[in-house]
Parts: structure tokens; sequence; C-alpha cells
């Protein structure tokens, strides 16, 4: 275990704000790097996917990048209109 995920362990014991917020930042990161392979996979721009999903180009850069929470409703739109399938894994916490 790295230094940094020692930390986060540590944190999260004592703050449950903390543990939410590092959990939240997981899923964010996750969910952008599927869109991302999903979107680089189907060998479309940010603009072109964003016009199959129905979403503005700014939506998918913020789901990439990390900065949204990306709702299950627009996971849902993405999985509908590039033939995916939405499936969640949840994993133990710290």
């Amino acid at each position: 275990m790295s230094r940094i995920d020692e930390y986060v362990a540590e944190r999260s014991k004592n703050d449950p704000d903390f543990s939410n917020l590092v959990e939240q930042e997981n899923i964010n990161l996750e969910v952008a790097v599927k869109v991302r392979d999903l979107r680089e996979n189907m060998g479309m721009s940010q603009r072109e996917f964003a016009s199959l999903i129905g979403k503005p180009q700014s939506t998918i850069a913020r789901i990439e990048n990390g900065s949204m929470n990306a709702s299950t409703k627009v996971l849902s739109e993405i999985a509908q209109a590039t033939n995916q399938r939405l499936t969640i894994q949840f994993s133990p916490a710290f």
C-alpha cells in the first residue's frame, strides 16, 4: 500500500465526509476513463460522440475529465446510443 493509500485509509476512518468525497472522486475517475475509452474505440471526437448521445460537447468533456458526477440517466443514455450494456459494480470501501 502506498503512502497516499495509507493516508486516505486512515483519514477515511476518522472523517466520513472525506471518505465519501474520495469514493465519489474514484467513481468519477472510473466513469471518465470508461467513457473516453468507449468514445475513442468508436473513433469519434467529443463533438461527434456528444451529437450521438444528444448532449452538448461540454457535457462529454466534463464527464471525461472527471469533473461531473454523471447520473445513471446520462450513463444509460450513453449506453443506449452506443449499443452498450450499462453495468454497475460495487466494491468494498477502505
